[in-house]
């Protein structure tokens, strides 16, 4: 039966425009201001420009070395998601399928860093960091990854794995598959909805994050993206239209990664709270 549109399904109609419109608003002027000139970002933020100029993107490419940059984003976000993946995933096979006391402590240890503040380790991570030579190196700003993402994917797994029939596994084992078969095999094509969400929600937190390689990544050759843009940013003066040039040219990327797989979110999110 055909649903009536009333005057509430019109309000919320309202409701979500206007939400979408403020979502979309800081987009729209990181966008039009990457056009215009100084002067003209400081006259008037949100009016569209005279004339939609290239210039500040060139300059901005040349200036940041933005080819090294993108390579350096891409290499650690690429690198760190798919350990995070690999890492997680297994754990989490195995803490489900062998449940004990042990299992428990584990998962509960791993879970128990989630609730620590980033700043609070700061300083202690900067030591340790500085005792193992992983200090302005691209391998160990990964390895760094791989340790503050595991635990949110490792809950995840845990969550959705709990939902799959461990008959399917049997039933390979008996087909002579052993334990690397049955997870590379059978269970990992199942956890293509839960991977998927992971992969994005780790792939937008690393492409985008400042604070950690702000403080890790000192050598100009291993700046990342965000790392490169902050150049912009001065005591007195702040170059607007080369900042959001850059921030535009750093979007762009995650956003079409993201719209590409944005249908996977919702349905692995909550398959993985469902199932937890």
């Amino acid at each position: 039966m055909k649903e009536r549109y009333n005057s509430g399904k019109f309000l919320l109609e309202i409701a979500m425009a206007a939400l979408a419109v403020l979502f979309l608003a800081p987009l729209y002027l990181v966008f039009i201001n990457a056009f215009k000139r100084y002067d003209e970002v400081l006259s008037s933020t949100a009016s569209l420009p005279e004339s939609f100029r290239l210039s500040n993107f060139v300059t901005v490419w040349q200036q940041i070395h933005f080819p090294t940059a993108f390579q350096n984003s891409l290499t650690i976000t690429v690198i760190s998601v798919l350990g995070i993946l690999l890492v997680s995933s297994a754990a989490a096979y195995q803490i489900v399928r062998r449940p004990g006391k042990l299992s428990n402590i584990i998962f509960l240890t791993i879970l128990a860093s989630m609730v620590i503040p980033f700043q609070t380790m700061m300083i202690p991570l900067l030591q340790v960091a500085k005792d193992f030579h992983l200090i302005n190196s691209l391998y160990g700003i990964i390895i760094m990854y791989l340790g503050f993402g595991i635990p949110l994917a490792l809950f995840l797994y845990h969550g959705f794995i709990k939902g799959i029939p461990i008959e399917l596994e049997e039933a390979a084992t008996i087909d002579g598959c052993n334990t690397f078969g049955v997870y590379f095999r059978i269970l990992l094509p199942l956890l293509a909805p839960i991977t998927t969400t992971i992969a994005i929600l780790h792939s937008l937190w690393i492409w985008n994050d400042f604070l950690l390689p702000y403080i890790v990544l000192g050598q100009k050759s291993n700046q990342t993206i965000p790392l490169a843009s902050y150049v912009y940013f001065g005591e007195y003066m702040n170059e607007w239209h080369l900042a959001l040039a850059a921030l535009t040219m750093a979007v762009i990327p995650v956003i079409a990664f993201f719209l590409l797989m944005q249908k996977y979110i919702i349905q692995g999110i909550t398959a993985g709270a469902v199932k937890g």
